[in-house]
Order: structure tokens, then sequence, then C-alpha cells
């Protein structure tokens, strides 16, 4: 499995980089993890459109799905009219959601909606979605299996016992860390420290960690965070 971070920023952009978006590959296919705001833009730049056969969406804020919309034109209308759509994999609810995107997404693509903690299969990748933390948005944590090799995606989420599921003996756990040392003042939690990141990967007994969604005015505290076109085989 080869994973290439194509975007990883907060909910603002870091100077220069894409919101969330995660393509892991195999032999069999491709699948991008989220699709947030300059993430095609950045496929584009490698390739005409992406051949991209699933987008698995983790949950609807806008820095983790705001390409749908554009996605969804280019094959309307645009470059992508003769290309296959990939399938969109969605939370429970998730096609009620589409249309705050846009109008006709499915005229356009095969959605579909996952069931909690059920594995799916798509391009020959096993993926197990986990319900975590995040606000009152029902979010997912996705744990992406092939070929033995295991790895585990938070997405956005507050401190939930749901992550030593979900990174249970991972080989990466790539884990959002989107606060400073301080965390949250406010009682709901959404988001992790790096310190709490590295807690729960700990717990888990995941065997690297990386963070995520992590933004550049933060300090990395000496942990490896990703960054726009880092890939990592599996």
């Amino acid at each position: 499995m080869k994973l290439t971070v194509v975007g990883c920023s907060p909910a603002w952009p870091n100077a220069g980089g894409a919101h969330s978006g995660y393509l892991v590959e195999n032999d069999e296919g491709r699948v991008l993890l989220d699709c947030g705001p300059g993430v095609l833009s950045r496929l584009r730049a490698a390739e005409g459109w992406p051949r991209i056969d699933a987008i698995v969406v983790t949950h609807f804020h806008l820095d983790h799905t705001g390409d749908l919309a554009p996605w969804l034109w280019g094959h309307r209308t645009g470059p992508a009219r003769d290309l296959p759509t990939p399938t969109l994999w969605l939370r429970p609810g998730g096609h009620a959601e589409l249309g705050r995107f846009a109008t006709r997404f499915d005229e356009t693509f095969h959605a579909q909606e996952y069931v909690p903690g059920e594995p799916f299969e798509v391009a020959g990748f096993r993926i197990t979605p986990i319900e975590v933390s995040h606000y009152d948005e029902p979010t997912f944590g996705l744990r992406v299996e092939n070929g033995g090799s295991v790895l585990a995606y938070s997405a956005d989420t507050g401190p939930t016992p749901a992550l030593t599921r979900l990174a249970r003996d991972a080989d990466l756990f790539l884990c959002e860390a989107t606060l400073g040392d301080g965390g949250e003042t406010t009682p709901m939690r959404g988001h992790l420290t790096s310190a709490e990141a590295a807690s729960a990967a700990a717990e888990a007994g995941a065997r690297r960690l990386l963070l995520t969604h992590r933004p550049a005015e933060l300090a990395t505290n000496g942990f490896d965070v990703a960054y726009e076109g880092l890939v990592l085989d599996l």
C-alpha cells in the first residue's frame, strides 16, 4: 500500500497547502480519503484528470469535502465528461448531505453509505469506518487494510477510546493534531493536541505516528508531521 499526502491543512489552509486528502494505492486501484479544497487541483497537477476508484468521506465539514462539487462538474461538463466517476462512500445519512454542495450528484456518481464498524471493500482495500468524536458532527476514522498492512486515519476527532480500536497495531497512524499544548477550552472536544495523539498511538500499539491537520504556526514538538507531497510505502 502506498500513501500520498495530497492535502493536510487544518480548517484554514497552511501557506501554499491544500485541505484534507490522502491517496492510497495498491496493485488493484486507488482510493482517496477525504476531498477538501485544493485536493483536486493538486491531483490534476500530476495527471490531466485523476483516475480514482473511490472517494471515502469521513465527515461533511467543508475542509474535508469542498472539492466534491468541482469533481462533479468536471465529470458533467468539464474535461472528465467521458471518464468513469469514482464511487462515493459516505457516512450514514450522507446522501442527504450531498445537496449542500451541488445538485445532480446521484445522476453522476454512484454513492453508497457505509455502516459504522462494518468493513467494506473497494479496489482491493478493506476499509472499516469507526466513529470518533468531533463536536456534534458525525465523523468516522478509517482503518484501511491491504496485503497485511494497516493504515489508520483518525479524521477529525477529540480524545475518545475509539482511537484505540481504530489504530490497534497499525503500521501507520495518521492522526490529527490540530491543537497547541493548551488544548480546547470549550466543554465539547473536537480535536487533539500532539501529546493526546501520541498517547492514543501508544495505547493502540501503532508502529508509527504521523501527525496531520496541524497548523504550520504550531511547533512539531519532535513528532513527524505530514506535508503535501509526502509519499510512504506501508
